[in-house]
């Protein structure tokens, strides 16, 4: 009779659970598995015969055995070394080599060193994910125990070889996650405090992150717009547990990352990257940047140059915060919950809105590369600013003010926002759907007026009243106001024209 385990694997940043089958014929040697294993599952012959060796247990050919394994279902392609440990455990039982044990409840992973030894498999907090809905036991290597732990009550045995691991087994030596997230001390690459100036912009980074709305600044070269997207990180919301796991569960599957992701990611991809590296694809089917963005910030520098395709495929993941990647393997969704900051120069050579260095585009390129600047990508950026050179003095005695501070105003504007959607999808300003702007967002006739008529003289499109709205609702978030005032328009208004002139 086989011997039947629960083991899983990582298909796109999600685990899959696989049922392992261990037959254990007698006969000349023979190590074989079926059920579709790549190359890196097929060599756990060398890891398991040795670890089992060396842990203590008789391996198959000292007991004239065959060690026969089936991973179903067979028509899913198996990847990786997660099922190293579950093979060993299963051919242990099936040769009487441990005592009882229940297997039903339990999911096996982990790769054998061939001293016996259990190491990381990637993605072990989407498996412990899966554990926990399935309501299962996750046996795993003890050196991920701080991953897993911060997952609610789930059932854990977990040791650092595979004979003390085989010794709690038989003693069904279950310990229960805590949940708990650990205390950690961020330290931000670059805080608002390191950049002298750009007072308005640092005004319109404060917004964009106390409303999640997405931003392109404008500049010349070396005027500090990269600087000033690095340091937008350090005044966004710390994460939530969710948004903990979440990311932490990307990395994992994607990255080999085996600890907990605190911060959020801060991506800033080449302008000539493919739109499978931005969105994701390839063979096999691995997430893109705007995934590894997730609840953090995708930076787009020289954003006019990335190709058209890539900035159109954006669209889909700006509006519905996910992508689906369809193949002939099956179809694959990934996460993709991303705060787009974009930069730009103002022309090819970058000077044209320079006050110390002159242009040297024709009125040809300057105009072709204003229309790079424009279509639909650019009716979704909320916030559009101008940024200028500042002269630096390294020895200013001027102090300006922390990311701590501004962080403290974005998460109180942020804990408004989620009180007034608590029962919508959408928990910010930046993410509200032309349908509830009427519902949330009232003006006096007065105001509305003034808007309209604000609008139409600036000549913005349509879509640009409802962006004001949206961005004039965070101002008041900000100043802790309900009610949306005229300064908190004309604010607003001016985060929206963009002209390309001197």
């Amino acid at each position: 009779m086989p011997i039947k385990l629960f083991s899983s694997f990582i298909e796109g940043v999600s685990a899959k659970e696989v049922e392992v089958e261990v037959e254990t014929p007698s006969g000349l040697f023979l190590f074989q598995m079926v059920g579709l294993p790549d190359e890196v599952a097929k060599e756990s012959k060398e890891r398991v015969i040795l670890a089992l060796k060396n842990s203590g247990i008789k391996p198959p050919q000292n007991l004239g055995k065959k060690l026969i394994v089936n991973l179903a279902p067979a028509t899913l392609k198996k990847k990786g070394s997660f099922f190293d440990l579950a093979v060993a455990v299963g051919y242990a039982f099936s040769t009487k080599q441990m005592g009882k044990v229940s297997f039903d409840n339990k999911i096996f992973v982990g790769e054998l060193s061939f001293d016996g030894s259990l190491r990381e498999v990637p993605g072990i907090l989407a498996i412990a994910l899966l554990a926990k809905k399935e309501n299962k036991i996750l046996v795993f290597p003890e050196s991920q125990k701080n991953e897993v732990d911060i997952v609610d009550d789930l059932k854990i045995i977990y040791a650092k070889n595979l004979s003390e691991l085989l010794k709690k087994l038989e003693r069904e030596e279950v310990d229960l996650t805590s949940g708990k997230i650990p205390q950690v001390d961020l330290k931000y690459e670059i805080d608002f405090s390191q950049i002298q100036g750009q007072k308005r912009a640092k005004r319109a980074l404060e917004i964009a992150a106390a409303g999640e709305h997405h931003l392109l600044m404008l500049g010349s070269p070396g005027c500090g717009k990269t600087l000033l997207a690095k340091a937008l990180v350090s005044i966004l919301p710390q994460m939530t547990k969710e948004e903990i796991i979440e990311v932490s569960k990307i990395y994992g599957a994607f990255k080999g990352s085996f600890s907990l992701i605190f911060e959020r990611p801060f991506r800033a991809p080449h302008h000539t990257s493919s739109v499978s590296a931005i969105i994701g694809g390839g063979n096999p089917i691995r997430p893109g940047e705007v995934t590894l963005a997730h609840r953090g910030v995708l930076f787009l520098d020289e954003f006019p140059e990335f190709r058209r395709d890539v900035l159109e495929a954006l669209r889909e993941p700006l509006e519905e915060g996910w992508v689906r990647i369809c193949r002939k393997e099956g179809s694959f969704l990934f996460p993709a919950d991303f705060f787009l900051v974009a930069a730009s120069n103002p022309c090819p050579c970058g000077y044209f809105l320079d006050e110390e260095k002159e242009c040297t585009c024709s009125f040809s390129q300057i105009e072709k590369y204003k229309r790079k600047l424009s279509g639909p990508i650019m009716d979704r950026i909320d916030i559009k600013i101008k940024v200028s050179r500042q002269e630096t003095n390294l020895f200013s005695k001027e102090k300006e003010e922390p990311s701590s501070k501004i962080r403290e105003r974005v998460e109180r504007a942020r804990k408004i926002q989620q009180k007034r959607y608590k029962n919508e999808p959408f928990s910010s300003n930046g993410k509200m759907p032309i349908s509830a702007i009427k519902k949330y967002i009232q003006l006096s006739l007065e105001e509305e007026r003034f808007l309209k008529e604000s609008i139409k003289g600036l000549s913005l499109s349509p879509r640009s009243f409802h962006k004001v709205l949206k961005v004039a609702r965070t101002i008041a978030d900000l100043e802790g106001e309900e009610k949306i005032k005229r300064e908190f328009l004309l604010e607003a208004l001016s985060y929206q024209e963009l002209s390309l002139e001197r």
